[in-house]
């Protein structure tokens, strides 16, 4: 008599969203192996979890059609089961369940041991630090904390996300000592506000601190800041930032706007003045320092005034790297009081206008280059180029730079010093220094 052959599942994880998603399949992924269990990163899998985004419109409209192929492909036998977890999930659940009622199970951000069970997986409380990372080996994301305490009017992500939670710094330092032996070479510090890290473990700002303890684990050569908050900053990051070459000189700070008007709407908890000076601080003490930051046009109320007040200060400010967002009304955030009153053809072109202007001064500072040499950090190889980034340079956002791979060699996830031979809006084009 034949016995029937047990189908091995295959559990695919596929990632939608921010870093901070790529962080969390990474860490449900590490889980999973400790487990014993076959899983892979957006691959074929007969097991699907899809960590959903649920920040703006265009994000949840991906995330929604993700969920609906694989229950068409469910359906079509394709796949056995569909799990749904992220930060859509959390915010939605009640409306998702109704709507698409074939998904096998709905989990919320803070759900782990739940997904993990539905998996046929125990949470595995003693595996600090243990991810199967999904970027390129050179590099990590470290989530130094969970959550947000901020009031913006026009964000959801204490909603998804819950009150700040900060990671201790001990725990840290295991996961980038992991990170290290693995070989990544770069540790993208990310969380909702890096500014306020500590405050609720160490009840003070602790982000020095912590960057003091990470730059001591050998082989991470690069640790690079994204997401920090204006109000608050903790000036010490930026004697550390100076005093340590580990410690890139680049620092990511959204700052959504500039108009007072707009920025109390917004309840930044800051002014177009106090911003500046911020700003000029941080140039004085970091003068090398590249400042990335995103802003928001079509804020509800946002006048023509206020838009130009806007286009004038970030042609004053020159930022070395910016992107621009369309504001989108989001349910349950305090804007949403608010009339969505800018038409959505106005966002659209102030946000054109704002990128067309930055995409002249992002070319005006790359042509300052040309002739410097520079250590960068090779990514990968694409075509007949090698990718590159400098210290300046956080990957998919910001400029890169490609090395002819038909002339030269170079190893992929190593240093290597570039010297910058040509340059466009942005992308620099480079060769290894002699």
């Amino acid at each position: 008599m034949r016995t029937k052959t047990l189908k091995k599942n295959k559990i695919n994880v596929v990632t939608l969203g921010c870093s901070k998603n790529i962080y969390d399949s990474e860490v449900l992924m590490g889980q999973l192996k400790a487990n014993k269990k076959d899983v892979v990163h957006e691959e074929e899998g007969n097991i699907v979890v899809i960590n959903t985004c649920g920040f703006i419109a265009n994000a949840k409209e991906e995330s929604v059609n993700t969920i609906l192929e694989y229950v068409e492909k469910k359906e079509a036998g394709a796949v056995d089961k569909v799990f749904v977890t992220g930060c859509l999930s959390e915010r939605y659940k009640p409306d998702l369940q109704k709507e698409i009622p074939d998904v096998d199970a709905y989990f919320g951000t803070s759900e782990l041991p739940n997904l993990l069970k539905a998996l046929g997986a125990d949470y595995k409380h003693e595996l600090i630090g243990e991810r199967l990372t999904t970027t390129p080996k050179n590099y990590a994301y470290l989530k130094i904390a969970e959550g947000c305490d901020r009031p913006c009017s026009f964000c959801a992500i204490p909603i998804m996300r819950g009150k700040h939670r900060s990671k201790p710094i001990a725990d840290l330092v295991t996961e980038a000592e992991k990170l290290a032996a693995k070989g990544v070479k770069e540790l993208i510090l990310i969380a909702q506000d890096l500014t306020y890290y500590g405050l609720d473990l160490y009840k003070k700002r602790n982000l020095a601190e912590l960057l003091e303890e990470l730059v001591k684990v050998d082989g991470i050569e690069w640790i690079r800041l994204h997401y920090a908050f204006p109000t608050g900053f903790p000036m010490d990051v930026l004697d550390v930032m100076k005093r340590e070459p580990k410690v890139c000189n680049y620092l990511d700070i959204p700052l959504q706007h500039i108009s007072d008007a707009i920025l109390k709407s917004m309840r930044r908890g800051t002014t177009q003045a106090k911003t500046t000076k911020l700003l000029t601080e941080f140039r004085a003490a970091v003068p090398e320092m590249t400042i990335r930051t995103t802003l928001i046009v079509g804020y509800p109320g946002e006048t023509e005034e206020d838009f130009q007040t806007l286009k004038a200060w970030v042609a004053a400010m020159r930022f070395e790297r910016l992107g621009c967002f369309t504001y989108s009304h989001e349910e349950n955030t305090h804007a949403y009081t608010l009339t969505d009153d800018v038409p959505e053809a106005v966002k659209q072109d102030r946000a054109n206008e704002i990128m067309e202007l930055q995409s002249q001064i992002s070319w005006e500072l790359n042509q300052e280059k040309i002739g410097q040499t520079f250590k960068c950090i090779i990514d990968r190889k694409e075509g007949n180029y090698f990718v590159g980034r400098t210290e300046f340079d956080s990957p998919d956002v910001d400029n890169e730079v490609l090395i002819d791979a038909t002339k030269h060699y170079l190893k992929q996830g190593a240093f290597a010093n570039i010297t910058i031979t040509d340059a466009a809006d942005f992308d620099l084009y480079g060769e290894p220094a002699s």
